[in-house]
């Protein structure tokens, strides 16, 4: 692993304010609009308006999965986070249209909604690729990227994805009420403990007078999205290119950012800069520190 030098200083970060969304349309297309928790850094460097950092889950992940690390980043870098649930994800609405184009709207329309200047981006797997479109495509929205584990290039998702979801409908239709008998059913489709609770993380109460659990997320929406989940929706280096700085932290383990495929980030993002983590695909939970170092020392201000 590259080793990281920590720059920042620790302080007292603020209990995140936590807001719900309600669907609306926005110009002539739907939008989600996206809920999200704000989490406020106890001596703030500039107010919540301006320079905060958007952090973005994956796939079957939420905004609390990112609480911890936007609770450090807002800490350490004196910084407001907005940790998103993307679009059927989390508490944001659902909706059937599931790509990065769609994703890359509801941002814009969430940095637009709260008037956000200078926004750092920083998103895993399905957030990063949403991430990078919306830095091709609005480069002038954002300050700066942080992409954990994606390229923008398409690859067919694995297949254990599809697994998941197919594992995910039987314990709907178990009508489960104890997450232990979730957990049996995911065992047939997942064998590492920490995934299963991940994708188990997503189920709830829809009735909280009936003990039943279901999952939060539309299962038949994400199930049919998932090959555009493996897309990149531009394809041209010459016709879109992110001119400003960017930060490619990539899990040594994982094999979505090959070394075949470092040429064409170069070529959309030219002033990108690749931090190797000792890590699988989910480098935020495996190795917690060391991304926060990574982010922290790339995000701290330039002599």
């Amino acid at each position: 692993m590259q080793s990281i030098r920590c720059l920042a200083r620790p302080s007292v970060a603020l209990p995140p304010r936590v807001f719900t969304a309600t669907q609306r349309r926005a110009h002539s297309s739907v939008v989600s609009p996206l809920a999200y928790d704000l989490h406020e850094p106890a001596k703030p460097k500039t107010d919540k308006h301006n320079a905060p950092i958007i952090f973005m889950h994956g796939l079957f992940g939420s905004k609390k999965n990112n609480r911890a690390m936007s609770k450090a980043l807002a800490r350490d870098l004196g910084r407001c986070v907005y940790a998103l649930d993307l679009r059927n994800h989390g508490e944001s609405p659902h909706h059937k249209r599931h790509d990065y184009d769609a994703m890359a709207d509801d941002v814009l329309h969430f940095i637009s909604e709260h008037k956000l200047k200078d926004s750092t981006l920083i998103g895993h797997s399905m957030g990063a690729k949403t991430a990078m479109a919306l830095a091709l495509r609005s480069p002038d929205s954002v300050q700066d990227i942080v992409s954990v584990d994606n390229a923008p290039a398409d690859k067919i998702l694995s297949r254990d994805f599809a697994d998941y979801v197919r594992g995910m409908k039987q314990i709907d239709a178990a009508n489960c009420t104890r997450q232990a008998e979730a957990d049996k059913i995911l065992q047939e489709f997942e064998e590492a403990l920490p995934i299963r609770q991940f994708l188990l993380g997503n189920l709830h109460r829809p009735d909280p007078k009936l003990p039943t659990q279901k999952f939060r997320v539309p299962l038949g929406i994400l199930g049919k999205s998932l090959d555009n989940m493996g897309d990149f929706p531009y394809k041209n280096p010459a016709e879109r290119r992110f001119n400003k700085r960017a930060l490619f932290v990539r899990g040594t383990k994982s094999k979505y950012v090959p070394d075949d495929v470092l040429p064409l980030i170069g070529e959309f993002f030219p002033r990108f800069t690749l931090v190797d983590i000792d890590a699988g695909h989910w480098i935020t939970s495996e190795k917690p520190e060391e991304f926060r170092r990574a982010v922290v020392e790339f995000l701290q201000p330039q002599e």
